[in-house]
């Protein structure tokens, strides 16, 4: 039988070639279609923005993003000096937001922001915040410096710590509280926070009796659980915004971009609707 020749041998051949040919077209075009669906790498803007901008600025990150599809659109929130300290420690970003401009100087100072760059995009204005069921209602500012009133204000080293000094100091100044006021408010106060945020968590918690922070913040949250009170134009300092791109950005026209929104129109609308004064 040595050397017979199976009468089918040459189908049997052509299949097995054939059917390898399939499944090699089969897994290129399984390899192709994959290939199809894979989409190109996304690109992402890294923004270090004030606390009391998370409202706006999320709503404005929104907007950015469906302007630009591909594109994400990262924060991070926190207190000004706070996030100065990470950019100079070496944190990347693109665009630098501060709710003063100490902290902004200082960054251009010191070569992080491209001074060229910046521009006040916003203002804020103090105001006194309480749970929205006090258990003993405070009706007007003075009051803040009564007996057993528990207060809390951000620390002086973030920006509304520092005007919401400024404001006792006004008051103090005036006749109609002396000099004894500053005295009393400060003998109220329980906490002192990193940023506005937590003083109003604080209030919102009913941890304390009242709060400072920005106008911003109440206007963010007043509708379900806060109650507030303003703050005279006489005792209440102007805080304004500053937004500047970072020298080293690795998305400098992403940077201009989102600055150029938050400068725009429609920006100015979406900061104004989170209690903030426009431009």
């Amino acid at each position: 039988m040595t050397g017979f020749l199976h009468p089918y041998f040459p189908l049997i051949l052509w299949a097995m070639f054939t059917n390898r040919f399939l499944i090699i077209a089969w897994m290129a075009a399984i390899a192709g279609a994959a290939g199809c669906d894979r989409k190109p790498p996304g690109r992402t803007l890294d923004v270090f923005a004030a606390a009391s901008l998370t409202g706006s600025f999320m709503d404005l990150g929104k907007q950015f993003e469906a302007g630009h599809p591909g594109v994400s659109v990262r924060f991070n929130f926190a207190g000004s000096q706070q996030l100065r300290a990470q950019l100079e420690n070496g944190a990347a970003a693109d665009i630098f937001a501060s709710a003063n401009r100490k902290e902004m100087d200082a960054a251009v100072r010191s070569g992080l922001i491209d001074g060229a760059t910046v521009r006040n995009f916003a203002h804020n204005r103090l105001i006194v915040i309480f749970p929205k069921n006090p258990q003993a209602p405070i009706r007007s500012i003075g009051e803040l410096a009564g007996k057993g009133v528990r207060i809390d204000v951000a620390d002086p080293s973030v920006p509304v710590g520092k005007y919401t000094q400024e404001m006792i100091d006004r008051m103090a100044a005036d006749s109609r509280f002396g000099p004894g006021f500053k005295k009393r408010f400060l003998a109220n106060v329980v906490s002192r926070e990193e940023n506005v945020k937590s003083v109003v968590n604080k209030v919102r918690l009913g941890e304390v009796d009242a709060g400072i922070t920005y106008a911003s913040d109440a206007a963010d949250n007043a509708a379900t659980d806060l109650t507030t009170l303003p703050v005279p134009p006489e005792f209440n300092p102007t805080a304004d915004y500053p937004i500047g791109r970072l020298r080293q950005a690795k998305s400098p026209e992403l940077g201009m971009e989102f600055e150029d929104l938050v400068l725009s129109e429609a920006g100015q609308g979406v900061i104004r609707k989170h209690g903030l004064l426009g431009k």
